[in-house]
């Protein structure tokens, strides 16, 4: 079970913190709030490269997130830090290039932390949530089903603990 003086925090990253984090942590923000756990659950994004730090979530994404409810307006891209090793219970990478960037810089102890998104979903599923930047609008609607899926997994898998 939760502590809920200290409570949980998850960080989703990506390449970027512009398309694939910042919509995955708008979506379980949002359901975990649904499922009575917004004020124990702390949710953020980051990405593994500086090419977008201070930058809003693409366009597309607000979009697309958007059409589903989702507000990704007041997020901003930042880097993964350091100490964000330290500070959060559960890394999720949208994909293994992403996750071995922070396999990388994680210090050894800290290691189980780290997963994939998508790791939640049934076996012999998709692992790697993919980057929409270089596509159509339809990609942006399938991170977004791939992650309404992967977030609630995590939530039933966090509430379980």
């Amino acid at each position: 079970m939760i502590d809920a003086t200290r409570g949980y925090a998850v960080l989703f990253v990506c390449h970027g913190n512009i398309c694939r984090s910042p919509t995955a942590e708008a979506v379980m923000r949002r359901r975990a709030a649904r499922a009575g756990l917004g004020a124990v659950l702390r949710v953020d994004s980051a990405g593994t490269s500086d090419c977008h730090v201070g930058e809003a979530p693409d366009r597309r994404s607000q979009r697309a997130a958007g059409q589903r409810g989702y507000d990704l307006s007041a997020l901003v891209a930042r880097q993964v830090a350091d100490d964000d090793f330290e500070r959060f219970d559960l890394i999720l990478a949208a994909d293994r290039q992403n996750l071995a960037s922070l396999r990388r810089r994680c210090p050894e102890p800290l290691r189980h932390k780290l997963a994939l998104m998508l790791d939640v979903l049934p076996d012999g599923g998709q692992r790697e949530v993919p980057d929409p930047y270089f596509g159509g609008p339809s990609g942006f609607d399938r991170v977004l089903d791939l992650l309404e899926a992967a977030c609630d997994g995590w939530i039933e898998k966090i509430r379980a603990m």
